[in-house]
């Protein structure tokens, strides 16, 4: 793949990470909002549990503040997705730019999000001391960190096994070797107990699927989007041909 190619995928992937960032940001709005002024609420009652006051008014955190952040959070994990897309593509089967897209994505939402969230999952406000906040943040990107290597390990692992267990049980192989690894680090990485007496367990579980429901919109409508540009980009139409390509032939 030339140096044009990726620089086209690149600007492409960006623009499907802005798509798919202002659909996240519809769902995180109407979706994930109301959860998390009900946090606030509850923080608000409980002033001796959870002191100190707010830098930025809680109307521009909902608008500006989450617009923002959602959107250039979209763009640039866009760009870095269109690069992996670049490198993947050819290298992990035979399929074409729409299928490599969306097995893209569904491996990136898996690996980058759904493994390191089930371990340290996301949290409203009210819950989580402010002493442990760097700590648990740190952890939490080492977690991002070792899922995405582990991935990256798992497929590698299924292409060489491949030649001689076959696709089908390569694939079982590798995928019970990255269950395992994960299992592994569950069990080492210290986790995290600081949801506060009497908070509510339906807010906290909603909010917690509010926040994966985010990460679902935004990866799945990557992978659609930016599959559609990808096979534009790869494999582009024919060009339409012209209504009359023959002269009519004379009578005589």
């Amino acid at each position: 793949m030339n140096s044009a190619t990726v620089r086209t995928l690149l600007v492409r992937g960006m623009l499907a990470g802005l798509a798919a960032g202002l659909l996240a940001l519809v769902v995180a709005y109407f979706l994930g909002e109301p959860h998390v002024d009900a946090a606030i609420a509850f923080e608000e009652a409980h002033p001796h549990e959870h002191g100190g006051g707010e830098p930025v008014s809680r109307t521009m955190q909902s608008t500006a503040g989450l617009s923002t952040g959602v959107l250039v959070y979209g763009v640039a994990f866009g760009g870095i997705a269109a690069l992996a897309f670049c490198f993947a593509l050819g290298r992990t089967g035979r399929f074409g730019p729409r299928a490599s897209a969306l097995l893209l994505a569904a491996a990136g939402l898996l690996a980058v999000y759904v493994v390191p969230f089930l371990k340290y999952p996301a949290n409203p406000p009210a819950v989580g001391e402010a002493d442990t906040i760097g700590r648990r943040t740190a952890l939490y990107f080492l977690m991002v960190v070792l899922s995405v290597l582990l991935a990256v390990g798992t497929v590698i692992l299924g292409r060489r096994l491949a030649p001689r267990l076959g696709n089908w049980n390569a694939t079982v192989a590798a995928g019970a070797f990255f269950v395992l690894a994960v299992g592994l680090a569950y069990a080492f990485l210290p986790s995290f107990n600081e949801v506060p007496d009497h908070f509510p367990a339906l807010l906290l579980w909603k909010f917690r699927l509010a926040a994966l429901a985010v990460q679902a919109t935004l990866w799945t409508a990557f992978g659609l989007v930016f599959g559609e540009l990808a096979e534009r980009a790869l494999a582009p139409r024919p060009a339409r041909t012209a209504s009359v390509t023959r002269a009519t032939p004379v009578a005589h």
